[in-house]
């Protein structure tokens, strides 16, 4: 039986945009991160290019905003990577450390022309609209709105990532996670009094943004929905494969001419697989039956699961 695997962060592949030799230069940065750094910003990359395709952004725009996402976190290349991938809760001290990354980031981009364009993202992914974030403190109009964009992306995919996903099922769960983000917090004590009625309003990241990211999402939903589609299509064709083998079998069982039983025989062997056999037919064919009905329950958990995204509300 065959396997499948559902590449989670495949859905929508990057678009293949022809890189002269400076974006060349910038993206090679990648090569000198630590894989899992690497991987999210990829990940950031592939999201943040799409929320700017559903924002309408022309196309240097969207390979601006994609390139910014991708060397977001080039100030972690600074980090000890004990603390970068610690498995268990940082310390006050290592956490001190990590958000030194926006800053280190920042000085990494001004410091080579060729990542100058991208040293705002660099800096300001971590900075919240209502002035909570790092490394500044700023607030909404002082955020570059790719900074903006970049966080939302951030955090979707760190999330995805701590949890492990293998599926967009109960994804929503994550996307409630972010709207909590997006809406004002009852207690802001970290946010100058003379701060606090001007961004009473605002949460951290930005709601239109996340709005977009919803859409993105249910892109990839809808990719998931389609690959299971062919997988299902896969196993229905191989019960019938199963169910025809079974009908020569009957035949072949049930013939009086040894050459009827031969001939019977000789097509019941073209149409094996290979590991299978007269013997293991039935349990092949309930296996089949029991990752057919998993596929098609998984199938109507991810229609539910696009339903309660378009129901919720920022």
């Amino acid at each position: 039986m065959k396997s499948y695997t559902f590449d989670f962060y495949n859905a929508s592949n990057l678009k293949a945009y022809n890189l002269n030799d400076t974006m060349r230069y910038q993206l090679a940065i990648l090569d000198r991160m630590d894989p899992i750094t690497k991987k999210h910003s990829e990940n950031v990359a592939n999201i943040v290019c799409r929320i700017c395709e559903y924002l309408r952004f022309n196309s240097h725009a969207i390979i601006h905003s994609t390139m910014n996402a991708y060397l977001h976190d080039v100030g972690k290349l600074t980090i000890p990577v004990e603390i970068l991938n610690k498995p268990t809760s940082l310390t006050d001290e290592e956490y001190e450390i990590i958000k030194t990354h926006t800053t280190k980031g920042y000085e990494i981009c001004m410091k080579d022309i060729k990542l100058r364009p991208f040293a705002d993202a660099a800096l300001c992914h971590h900075e919240a609209l209502n002035g909570t974030g790092y490394p500044r403190g700023i607030t909404k109009k002082q955020i570059p709105y790719i900074a903006q964009i970049v966080r939302v992306a951030d955090e979707y995919d760190a999330i995805t990532a701590k949890r492990q996903y293998t599926t967009h099922i109960n994804i929503s769960e994550t996307l409630k996670l972010l709207i909590h983000e997006a809406k004002p917090e009852e207690h802001m004590k970290s946010i100058a009094l003379d701060q606090l009625k001007t961004n009473q309003k605002l949460g951290k990241i930005n709601p239109r943004i996340l709005k977009i990211l919803f859409k993105v999402v249910i892109d990839d939903i809808v990719y998931e929905i389609a690959c299971i589609e062919e997988y299902v299509r896969y196993i229905e064709g191989e019960l019938k494969r199963l169910e025809t083998i079974n009908k020569y079998l009957f035949k072949m069982n049930n013939s009086k001419k040894e050459k009827d039983k031969t001939y019977f025989s000789e097509i019941i062997k073209s149409m094996l697989s290979p590991g299978e056999n007269i013997d293991n037919l039935d349990d092949i064919y309930k296996e089949y039956e029991v990752a057919l009905k998993a596929k098609n329950d998984a199938i109507l958990k991810l229609l539910d699961e696009i339903k309660i995204i378009k129901k919720l509300r920022v």
